[in-house]
């Protein structure tokens, strides 16, 4: 198991939850390929997208639902400030998870965090493992709190 993996397990432990990592048998890259791999609903894929604030330079993690995309015309409505794509770089040194393998928990470094609201609507979602072929599915109000995150409605619903 590597570190990123062990590290989305120790958070949900260290919050007093259990979480099974399961390695799909394809592709999870997209939500549609992540969704067919869960056999769920495509909203039920929590895509965490890091971003940049334009004002700050802090990096922010944003939970989307699977079915939804973040429009940044409508960043600094939402998140206090314009936002840009964090550089892969960055993402990788500051939070220790590559592009396409970032988890909703276990990040290296505190960050402000948004969750679609859209994912409560759900029994259970699903969530990157770690690596990009991994995932963990978890309660949405159990992923509330273990990442702390600001409830938003996505405006792209």
């Amino acid at each position: 198991m590597g570190k990123s993996i062990t590290r989305v397990r120790q958070a949900a432990e260290a919050a007093g939850l259990e979480i099974d990592i399961i390695k799909l048998p394809t592709s999870a890259r997209t939500a549609a390929q992540a969704a067919e791999s869960c056999n769920c609903d495509v909203g039920q894929i929590v895509k965490s997208l890091l971003f940049e604030g334009q004002r700050t330079g802090k990096l922010m993690l944003i939970l989307v639902s699977g079915k939804h995309d973040l429009n940044l015309n409508n960043a600094e409505a939402l998140f206090g400030e314009p936002l840009g794509r964090a550089d892969p770089k960055r993402v990788r040194s500051q939070t220790g998870f590559a592009i396409g393998g970032v988890a909703p928990i276990g990040h290296m470094c505190p960050m402000p965090t948004f969750m679609d609201d859209a994912l409560l609507a759900y029994k259970t979602v699903w969530g990157a493992g770690g690596a990009p072929e991994t995932v963990f599915e978890i309660e949405p109000n159990d992923l509330l709190a273990v990442t702390g995150a600001t409830v938003f409605s996505n405006p792209l619903t």
